[in-house]
């Protein structure tokens, strides 16, 4: 085996134990709590900004604004977070944990953003920006994808 093949299958071994990791964080998530990672992640962002709109909370999870209000109505459904009209401008709507919210929350396992992303956050700014700019170049070797993927939660994945 030359020297690029190991090296291309010890990184895909390397995307194995990422992608098993993420998957089984998000079954021990769901099996504490009742709901999905990225549930938990957005109710995390919301008991640290109460208040947000849908914007905010689609910036702070980095989703697209669509995908994060269809988020919201599932966790809304569930009586986890409520929404609110601004008093000085009904068309704004802002978001609240309920009660049974911060409940969820406190049953649910840490890190409440994801192992995955916790971890990015953890990596020097240099690591990251390499890691971003390898990534990028691997991408692109990858040809026609979906890049709509990237505004989609990894446990929507």
């Amino acid at each position: 085996m030359s020297t690029n093949a190991s090296a291309a299958g010890e990184t895909l071994r390397q995307f194995r134990v990422i992608f098993g990791a993420v998957r089984q964080h998000f079954q021990t998530v769901e099996k504490a709590c009742g709901v999905s990672g990225a549930q938990i992640w957005a109710m995390a962002a919301l008991r640290q900004t109460p208040g947000m709109k849908v914007s905010e909370l689609a910036q702070a999870l980095s989703i697209h604004t669509s995908t994060a209000s269809n988020l919201l109505d599932k966790i809304e459904k569930s009586g986890l977070i409520r929404r609110e009209r601004n008093h000085a401008d009904q068309r704004v709507v802002q978001l609240y944990l309920t009660a049974t919210g911060e409940q969820a929350l406190e049953h649910a396992p840490q890190p409440l953003t994801g192992i995955l992303t916790h971890a990015l956050g953890q990596l020097p700014d240099d690591a990251l920006a390499r890691l971003n700019q390898d990534l990028a170049v691997l991408i692109a070797h990858m040809g026609a994808i979906d890049t709509q993927a990237a505004q989609k939660p990894l446990s929507e994945l």
